[in-house]
């Protein structure tokens, strides 16, 4: 069921602590939300009650109404939340702690968060992706250029294996082959092979300096890269694993969210302060709206399919 066209749109400010709300009818900023310290990434709950923003240095979880916008509750003793994910199948939350170099397992009863295992890595865990099986979490290690995973159910981990410079965020194509990892310090996205017993690198597609976060375009065929340095976003085809277009994206564009109908693009630009948002259609930037110091996630409940 397609939400609300008006539902907010969420904009993380990671050094104001403090989450920006935007109306996506008047284009504007109508409240600010104060949270933990550098709230960094947010997700939905499963029963999509609440949304869970993660402040990475308040070792906090402050959980808001996807729909008006009120703060519902504040769990703390979460230690290093920078990014987090559910499992598919809804009975994992996996958080990365970037800055204690952990990845710590949570049960989730519905409610309440219990720690199951927490996994020493590599250094700087960055982004998580989970498999649609849900027993495979897989970690980007930003500083010691890896890419390592996670057995959700022995919870240990399987494998680790080098990659270019300052992996970023990781996405998985639909078919559960291959596995698309950006490289901030390159200027690539790298594609590793998931058949084999070890994960291979395939091939490296071009797309821009500073390749960091993705976001399916909601179609199913396609996935969006933000290239940091370039201030470009990527266009990338699942299928064919090749670039296919390419849009203008001032101000550092760091994590996206795609409007249901899959033609805007909402984009935070990272350095100027903004929420960026582009036409895929007209390949143009078509607003810009204000909000607060480093904005970083950017979520809304009426978005295209992930």
């Amino acid at each position: 069921m397609r939400a609300n066209p008006a539902s907010p749109i969420f904009v993380l400010n990671s050094l104001d602590a403090s989450v920006s709300i935007v109306d996506p009818v008047k284009w504007s900023e109508i409240k600010r939300l104060p949270t933990g310290k550098e709230p960094h990434h947010l997700y939905l709950t499963p029963d999509e009650k609440s949304v869970i923003v993660a402040n990475a240095l308040a070792d906090s979880l402050t959980f808001i109404d996807p729909r008006t916008a009120e703060v519902q509750r504040t769990v703390r003793g979460i230690l290093d939340p920078y990014h987090l994910r559910f499992s598919p199948d809804m009975k994992w939350f996996v958080v990365a702690g970037n800055r204690l170099n952990h990845v710590d397992i949570y049960r989730w009863d519905g409610k309440d968060l219990q720690l199951a295992k927490r996994i020493s890595t590599g250094k700087t865990p960055s982004h998580i992706w989970i498999d649609a099986k849900s027993t495979t979490a897989y970690i980007t290690m930003q500083d010691s250029d890896e890419l390592v995973a996670v057995d959700l159910v022995a919870q240990n981990l399987l494998w680790r294996v080098k990659t270019g410079p300052m992996p970023a965020d990781v996405f998985g194509t639909p078919d559960g082959k291959s596995l698309l990892v950006g490289m901030t310090g390159g200027d690539s996205v790298e594609v590793y092979d998931l058949t084999g017993p070890q994960p291979r690198l395939a091939k490296k597609i071009k797309t821009g300096e500073g390749a960091h976060a993705f976001r399916g375009a909601g179609d199913g065929r396609h996935v969006y890269v933000s290239n940091r340095v370039a201030n470009t976003i990527g266009k990338i085809d699942l299928q064919s694993l090749e670039l296919k277009d390419s849009y203008p994206a001032p101000g550092g564009p760091d994590c996206m969210e795609v409007m249901a109908g899959g033609k805007m693009l909402l984009v935070s630009s990272r350095w100027a302060k903004k929420l960026t948002v582009i036409d895929t259609e007209a390949k143009k930037v078509v607003r810009q709206v204000n909000v607060g110091k480093s904005p970083h996630g950017v979520w809304t409940l009426d978005h295209a399919p992930r």
